[in-house]
């Protein structure tokens, strides 16, 4: 979660919303990203795409079983969306999104729904005092 945590700031450093994104497979960093729809225009550029996408590229393979994505916001559920595609086993993020959270704050598509035909585990609150003020800082700066 820290090295994701210093991605935020990355994103953040770039104007971007402070949200970071890594990628673990057997005890390695397969992927990381960082919040970047402003800088490339492109709506689905959140930190856990991003992620998804370096993994991919570095695994050859849009399949990700066994990984865990450590994100310090609560997937949206576009993310939760891509992340069950992926076939992601787990998921930790640090704070809650009481806006449009899919791990439980707003929607519950992680833990996976059900009907999904692969499970995806979710844990919240891990190091959430160190991103939510990630996030609440940046807001408050932009007010």
């Amino acid at each position: 979660m820290r090295r994701a945590i210093a991605l935020a700031r990355r994103a953040e450093s770039e104007g971007e919303v402070p949200v970071g994104a890594v990628l673990v497979l057997d005890g390695k960093v397969i992927g990381e990203g960082w919040n970047r729809p402003i800088t490339t225009s492109d709506p689905t550029a959140h930190a856990e795409i991003m992620a998804l996408r370096d993994a991919g590229k570095n695994v050859a393979n849009y399949r990700l079983p066994g990984s865990t994505l450590y994100v310090t916001l609560e997937p949206c559920p576009m993310c939760a969306g891509a992340i069950v595609h992926a076939r992601v086993k787990r998921v930790v993020y640090g704070t809650t999104d009481p806006k449009g959270g899919a791990a439980g704050s707003v929607f519950n598509l992680l833990p996976s729904d059900e009907r999904f035909n692969h499970a995806t585990e979710a844990e919240g609150g891990v190091l959430a005092d160190q991103c939510a003020n990630l996030l609440r800082n940046f807001f408050r700066s932009r007010r």
